[in-house]
């Protein structure tokens, strides 16, 4: 083999693209509304009660599109806001949202052979959720990333309707502990965990994953403990299966 068709090999071809695939996981989305709603019902009732408009807090909803990051954000709010403050919060979002980091890269062996002008637009409205319907598709042996885009657009359209219910609820929602809506988030994360699941070897990752992020948020202030957590668990599945791999 030569040296150019060795390289060849390394990178995926684009994989396919077709509208019956799009709604294949748009249809495949629809298990996720319960949660998702609930989820951006929570951050449009957080935005009302720091005194967000409601066209403020549509926009933060349909522009950010972050999530788990968007809660954070809104606990560091004030107003008016200070350039200090506003550095804060762009520092957490990031951290928060290096998750993302790891689930762009599982997606490249799949992806990867797309040109940027589609890759980075569909990669630009990732979602937990969606990478995982996407994720699963493939390891099933699909290869038409009209899937993933079709959850993508299914969980976007969701999220930002849920601001409407959320915003105009906030009186009810202002005390969130009263009727769990703080648990929302974790619970829904830990939810997300069920469909990639593959044995009992992902318990070890995910199991320091957990310890890591409840050492280095007792030891360490802000949100370090994600990023920690998230590495942690990183490093030793790929250990794991690159052990796997080479035993296979």
């Amino acid at each position: 083999m030569t040296d150019s068709a060795a390289n060849d090999t390394l990178v995926p071809g684009p994989a396919p693209f077709s509208m019956d695939c799009f709604w294949i996981g748009f249809r495949r989305a629809y298990v996720t509304p319960p949660g998702i709603v609930l989820f951006g019902m929570g951050v449009g009732a957080a935005a009302a009660v720091k005194g967000l408009t409601f066209l403020d807090a549509f926009f933060f909803q349909s522009l950010v599109l972050a999530g788990a990051s968007q809660y954070v954000a809104l606990e560091l709010w004030t107003d008016p806001l200070t350039w200090t403050t506003a550095f804060a919060m762009g520092a957490v979002v990031f951290t928060v949202n290096l998750r993302m980091m790891l689930l762009g890269a599982a997606l490249r062996p799949w992806m990867g052979g797309l040109p940027w002008y589609k890759s980075y637009p569909s990669l630009a409205i990732m979602t937990d959720p969606a990478w995982i319907i996407a994720i699963r598709y493939h390891r099933e042996g699909g290869q038409d990333w009209g899937v993933y885009v079709g959850a993508c657009v299914f969980l976007y359209l969701m999220w930002i309707v849920s601001v409407v219910p959320g915003y105009y609820l906030s009186a009810a929602l202002e005390n969130p502990e009263r009727y769990g809506v703080d648990l929302i988030m974790p619970l829904f994360f830990i939810t997300m965990l069920v469909p990639v699941w593959r044995g009992r070897m992902d318990a070890l990752p995910w199991g320091l994953a957990i310890v890591v992020a409840l050492v280095v948020k007792a030891l360490v202030p802000g949100f370090w403990f994600i990023v920690a957590g998230g590495l942690a668990a990183a490093f030793l599945a790929a250990a794991l299966y690159k052990d796997e791999a080479a035993d296979g």
